[in-house]
């Protein structure tokens, strides 16, 4: 019975791509900066390979690595969190998701007043944290809805939880998704609800919840469900595949929850893929600039991996990567950052190699297909080699 656990550091980046500039990034690097905090410490990675992989300069280097290593480029245009795990699922895009760096347009807005009932606040790239300061009391007056946005292609709808009840915020979170279609169909569409005193400081819930749009081809869920496999979705991986081609999934509130489940899914029967997101280096410190939680988020999942590697059956494959950087020191923007990935893919019959520098992330899929002794359908090469258990 085969399983294969891939797990997405949020916005673990290690290095700039060559085209970074192009997408306002210069000199930036996740891993590089992160690896200067004393909270850093991940000899767990190091055993497997990490600091060995091209182009990572920082940590120390082990000669008996025990996994496959691989630095990943991101063929797609754009370095987003959609766009970044459709491409690990074997989507390339041609083309990036629109974005909206003086707020959306009057169309858009009008026809979304019109079908919820509820006028329009803010409506221009913001900070979540400072846009609920900023507009919050205005929204607790009016009822009026705090629509925002950010440097990635998303449609954020902030509302007090006792102005706005969470059922009604979603609905409106479901219009503006059926709105956001066609030349203005963004990556997401993400509910925002806080609570706090009107006058007083706001603070978002975990009641946070995402609708994305729906991926255009067919991913490597498609092709392990359709086959009668199993796809366990663990995090945010639901909400960015718009349920497309997942079997099962759970909500987690963060990388603690996250940990906790995979390590019960790996103690579970089944065969396929358990895809799993962990959020908090993107959400919690990446966007946040907060080098010091950064690494001690990494540090604390570092720790886990023995537990999780302990767990894992003869014929399970464990892979780490992330979806794009959010390089946590640098400070021109708080956005992601245009970067390579790390693959890191360990198994009791996988012999370690380092494979190098991939041309896209979507040879992870084609890796995952393959071992379930399926032909990809999509661009990508496997990174399996002879002597994988057949």
């Amino acid at each position: 019975m085969r399983r294969v656990f891939l797990i997405v550091l949020d916005s673990f980046g290690i290095g700039e791509m060559p085209d970074a500039a192009e997408y306002g990034d210069f000199n930036v690097n996740t891993l590089g900066s992160v690896a200067k905090s004393p909270y850093f410490h991940m000899p767990n990675m190091a055993g497997l390979g990490l600091f060995t992989i091209d182009g990572v300069s920082v940590g120390n280097r082990e000669q008996n690595a025990k996994a496959v290593v691989a630095r990943m480029t991101e063929a797609s245009k754009g370095k987003d969190t959609t766009i970044g795990h459709w491409e690990i699922a074997g989507i390339c895009s041609s083309k990036p998701l629109p974005t909206y760096p003086k707020g959306f347009p009057r169309e858009v807005l009008e026809e979304f007043t019109r079908r919820t009932g509820r006028g329009v606040l803010c409506n221009l790239p913001y900070s979540g944290t400072q846009v609920i300061q900023e507009y919050g009391d205005a929204h607790m007056k009016t009822g009026d809805l705090i629509v925002y946005t950010s440097a990635d292609s998303v449609f954020q709808i902030a509302a007090h939880e006792e102005i706005v009840p969470l059922d009604k915020l979603y609905e409106y979170c479901r219009i503006a998704r059926e709105v956001l279609q066609g030349e203005h169909g963004v990556g997401r569409v993400i509910a925002r609800p806080f609570i706090g005193p009107c006058g007083g400081a706001f603070t978002r819930t975990a009641h946070r919840h995402d609708y994305s749009l729906l991926p255009p081809k067919s991913t490597m869920l498609d092709m392990l469900s359709e086959r009668g496999l199993q796809v366990i979705a663990v995090g945010k991986i639901r909400d960015i595949f718009a349920g497309k081609g997942i079997t099962e999934a759970v909500y987690t509130s963060g990388n603690e929850e996250g940990i906790r489940r995979t390590l019960e899914y790996l103690d579970k029967d089944f065969e396929g893929l358990c895809f799993i997101n962990l959020v908090d280096y993107d959400m919690l410190y990446g966007h946040r600039r907060d080098v010091d939680g950064y690494a001690g988020a990494l540090s604390y999942f570092d720790g886990k991996l023995p537990k999780i590697m302990e767990k894992m059956r003869p014929e399970d494959i464990l892979m780490l990567t992330a979806d794009h950087g959010c390089d946590p020191a640098y400070q021109k923007t708080t956005d992601h950052t245009r970067e390579y990935t790390p693959f890191i893919m360990y198994g009791r019959d996988i012999a370690p190699k380092n494979l190098g520098t991939r041309k896209t992330f979507a040879d992870i899929a084609a890796t995952v297909v393959q071992y379930f002794g399926i032909e990809p359908a999509f661009a990508g090469e496997s990174m399996l080699e002879s002597g994988i258990p057949k």
